[in-house]
């Protein structure tokens, strides 16, 4: 009775970690975050389709996640970490306009990073996420100067 009294707690406790997990990992504002494994189906790599998350914020990608893949881990690491920098930081429309070149000794990686985020940004701007104007910091409103009634 002990052993099972004690294995039903093990399980509940290991649900309640393992829900805490996921919802700690899921997408709490999915509008922001574009997953480009629908939208590039037909786009390879080396090794096979490279799906992206590609989040973006007041119009500016903050972060691109790669996301499950068969590429090769040294060269699609080399093709994110030259690739991903160079969009992270832009507007939408900045990054779209952007002529990016494959990374060298992993081109096709590169090749299809770069198309998966030209798709990912366009349905992006299709969805209205991009404001074109790159915000650094919020700013408080300013006060109008209308004249007091009394």
């Amino acid at each position: 009775m002990r052993n099972l009294i004690y294995n039903i707690a093990l399980i509940i406790t290991s649900i309640m970690v393992m829900g805490g997990y996921f919802c700690a990992n899921a997408q709490t504002d999915s509008k922001n975050v574009i997953y480009t494994g629908e939208l590039a189906n037909k786009v390879y790599g080396y090794g096979g389709k490279t799906p992206l998350n590609i989040h973006i914020e007041n119009g500016v990608i903050t972060e691109i996640e790669a996301l499950e893949n068969h590429e090769s881990p040294q060269y699609f690491s080399r093709a994110t970490g030259k690739i991903f920098p160079k969009f992270v930081g832009k507007t939408v429309d900045e990054a779209l306009s952007m002529q990016v070149d494959a990374v060298t000794g992993a081109t096709y990686s590169s090749e299809a990073l770069i198309e998966n985020i030209r798709a990912g940004l366009t349905e992006a701007k299709a969805k209205g996420l991009a404001t074109g104007e790159k915000k650094v910091a919020n700013k408080p409103a300013k006060k109008s100067k209308k004249s007091k009634r009394k």
